[in-house]
C-alpha cells in the first residue's frame, strides 16, 4: 500500500490500489478520522488533504469537532428498546411505522452523521431537504418520466418524522450520549386554526342510512345481502353509540346488555367497551337496541355444508347459517369497501371542506348529535371515553347551538335623559 505523509506527518495519504484515489486520515482528540479525496493524482490528493486538515482543525478550536456514536447506532438501539419495551402496548403497525421513517428518511439524512452533532439548525436543514425537491441526476432525466411527479410531504409528515428522531435523541440522551436534546420545534409555525372532524349532518345522516337500507333490500349481487345487511346496522349502531371503530372491531355479544333506562323510560344498551382506552362503559341511543337485535337474530355463514348436514340453513353457493355465539364478534367482517362504494354513489364521501368521511365520521356525528340536542358535554366526553378538551376544540367548535344568545345578545338598559334631569334638580 503506497503512503505519503505532508504536514509534518500529520497527515498521512494511502491508496490501497494503483489506479484508486487516494484516502487521507489524520489524529485530532485521540481519535483516527480519515476521509477519501476522490481523486487518483497525487497532488490534487494532497491539497484536498490539506484543506480537510485544516477544517478540522478550526471545528476543534471552536468545539464543533463531534465523535462518539453515529445516528446509525443510535437508530438501531432506539428500535431494539422501543419494540420491546412497547411489546404489548404498542401495535405492530404503529412500531413499523417508525421503524420505516428511520429507514426511509431519517437514515440517509443523519445516518453516519455523530448524534451529537445534530442540533436544531441541523434538524431545519433536514426540514428543507424533506420539502425541496430533488434534482435529478445526470442521465437519469429520460427515466423521470414515466415515475409519479414528486409531491411535497405534507406538514404532518415531517411532523411524525421529528417525533421519531426526538425519539432517537432522547435515546442517546438516557446513555450519556449527548448532553441535552436541542430543540426541534419549527421555528416559522404558525398558530394552525382548529378544522372540524368530518361529520354528517342530520340531512346527511338520513341520507346515509336510507341508501344503506335499500342496498341491504336489494343489493348489487344476491351473495352480498348478508353483509348489505350487516353494514345498515353497523351504521345505525355506530351512530348511536359513538364507538371508535376499533372498539366496534373487537365487541363481542357478551359485551352488551338491554337494559331499561329510568330517566327515558326506553331500553337500551350497556356495552362494556375494549379499545384505545382500555376497558370503558358506553351508554347507547335507544336508537341502537334495534340494529343489535337484528345483528344477534341474524344467521351468519357458518362455513361450507357437507353431505350429511342435511336440513340446515343455506344459501344457493352452499353456506352455512347459524345464529352467533356470545363470544362471537358483533362485526366479524370489514365493510370497507361496501361503506366507501355507498358515500361515493350519493355523493357523502367528502365534506364541504373536501375531507373525507370514513367510518369514524360516525363517532363524530353521534358527538355532534348529542351536542345539537343539548347534552352536557362532559357527560358526553365520559361516554365517549374522550376528554372535555378535544369535544371543545374539535366539535363544540364549529355548532351554532353550542352559541347561546341569552348570553350573548346582552344590552344594558339606558335611562333616558329626562329622568336624570329631573332627579338632578330633585337635589
Amino acid at each position: 500500500m503506497e503512503r505519503h505523509k505532508i504536514l509534518g506527518g500529520k497527515v498521512a495519504l494511502y491508496r490501497r490500489s494503483e489506479d484508486g484515489a487516494w484516502h487521507c486520515y489524520t489524529f485530532l482528540q485521540g481519535k483516527e478520522w480519515r476521509q477519501s479525496t476522490k481523486e487518483k493524482s497525487l497532488t490534487l490528493a494532497k491539497e484536498v488533504a490539506t484543506d480537510w486538515y485544516l477544517e478540522l482543525c478550526a471545528k476543534d478550536r471552536h468545539g464543533e469537532l463531534y465523535s462518539g456514536k453515529s445516528f446509525a447506532k443510535v437508530a438501531a438501539m432506539f428500535t431494539d428498546e422501543y419494540e420491546a419495551v412497547t411489546r404489548g402496548h404498542r401495535s405492530p403497525k404503529w412500531v413499523r411505522g417508525h421503524k420505516d421513517r428511520i429507514r426511509l428518511h431519517l437514515m440517509p439524512f443523519f445516518g453516519k452523521m455523530p448524534v451529537a452533532a445534530i442540533t436544531s439548525g441541523t434538524v431545519q436543514e433536514y426540514r428543507m431537504h424533506r420539502m425541496t425537491e430533488p434534482l435529478p441526476e445526470e442521465g437519469q432525466e429520460d427515466t423521470q418520466q414515466n415515475k409519479r411527479p414528486w409531491k411535497c410531504p405534507a406538514r404532518n409528515t415531517i411532523h411524525n418524522e421529528i417525533v421519531t428522531l426526538n425519539m432517537v435523541l432522547k435515546t442517546a440522551l438516557r446513555h450519556n450520549m449527548i448532553d441535552y436534546v436541542p430543540d426541534l420545534s419549527d421555528p416559522y409555525r404558525r398558530q394552525t386554526k382548529v378544522n372540524h372532524r368530518p361529520w354528517f349532518t342530520p340531512k346527511e345522516y338520513k341520507q346515509l342510512y336510507e341508501a344503506t337500507r335499500k342496498n341491504a333490500h336489494n343489493p348489487k349481487q344476491p351473495r352480498f345481502k348478508w353483509y348489505a345487511e350487516q353494514l345498515h346496522d353497523f351504521v345505525l349502531f355506530m351512530t348511536n353509540t359513538g364507538l371508535r371503530p376499533d372498539e366496534v372491531k373487537h365487541l363481542e355479544f357478551r359485551d352488551i346488555e338491554i337494559v331499561h333506562d329510568e330517566w327515558s323510560g326506553e331500553n337500551i344498551l350497556e356495552i362494556e367497551v375494549r379499545g384505545k382506552r382500555g376497558v370503558g362503559y358506553c351508554k347507547s341511543m335507544p336508537g341502537a337496541v334495534r340494529p343489535f337485535e337484528r345483528l344477534r337474530d341474524r344467521p351468519r355463514p357458518n362455513g361450507k355444508l357437507s353431505e350429511d348436514d342435511a336440513g340446515k340453513d343455506k344459501d344457493e353457493t352452499g353456506l352455512a347459517y347459524a345464529l352467533p355465539k356470545p363470544t362471537d364478534k358483533l362485526f366479524p367482517n370489514e365493510f370497507k369497501k361496501m361503506f366507501n362504494g355507498v358515500l361515493v354513489d350519493h355523493n357523502l364521501k367528502y365534506d364541504r371542506s373536501g375531507k373525507a368521511r370514513t367510518a369514524y365520521s360516525l363517532r363524530h356525528s353521534y358527538i355532534c348529535f348529542r351536542l345539537l340536542e343539548g347534552a352536557d358535554i362532559y357527560q358526553v366526553a365520559k361516554n365517549c371515553r374522550t376528554s372535555v378538551e378535544m369535544i371543545e376544540k374539535h366539535y363544540a367548535a364549529h355548532l351554532k347551538d353550542m352559541l347561546d344568545t341569552s348570553l350573548i345578545n346582552v344590552r344594558r338598559s339606558k335611562q333616558s335623559p329626562q329622568v336624570q334631569i329631573g332627579r338632578e334638580e330633585d337635589e
